[in-house]
């Protein structure tokens, strides 16, 4: 039941990080409108912002449904949660219908469980042998994904300042 649970669990995050890529891509707004908003967050060069969103979600489910590299699979996810999660989630409080953290901080913890549990036995990484869990998953996962959303942060996060009111 172990492997049929994990399964499950990476199937769903799997496509849900699919789905979500692809709908920056493809979606309401396509490539522009998702740089657009990229922009309006504060971060500069906002097509190539909406690219890496657009190859790091799909690359990442399918990892997930494959379970392939599965911690850095749970990296990326980790990372581009913690990037919406600070920039676009956080100031509206912990609730999703306010546009809030909820659902970001949900995948995230999820992912971050999933690096620390293992793929399972239904899994390219089992097959392979590749064998990453435990502490290990967990602080791999967490930590390639701090050290990504710092760096992406660092070089490409440059808000606007506040609007002085004239007084």
């Amino acid at each position: 039941m172990d492997d049929f649970a994990l399964l499950l669990i990476r199937l769903v995050l799997g496509v849900v990080m699919i789905a979500h890529g692809l709908n920056h891509w493809r979606g309401g707004g396509r490539i522009e409108g998702t740089a657009r908003w990229f922009t309006g967050l504060g971060l500069r060069n906002g097509t190539l912002q909406a690219w890496m969103s657009v190859v790091t979600e799909i690359g990442a489910g399918a990892l997930l449904v494959l379970g392939l590299f599965t911690p850095l699979a749970c990296a990326a996810v980790v990372s581009v949660m913690l990037v919406a999660g600070l920039l676009a989630h956080r100031r509206n409080g912990f609730f999703v219908f306010k546009e809030g953290y909820e659902y970001v901080l949900t995948l995230a913890v999820v992912a971050l469980a999933l690096a620390v549990l293992g793929p399972g036995g239904v899994s390219v990484d089992e097959a392979s042998g590749i064998d990453v869990t435990g502490w290990a998953g967990g602080v791999l996962a967490l930590g390639v994904a701090v050290v990504a959303t710092a760096g992406l942060l660092a070089v490409f996060w440059r808000p606007e300042p506040p609007e002085q009111e004239a007084g």
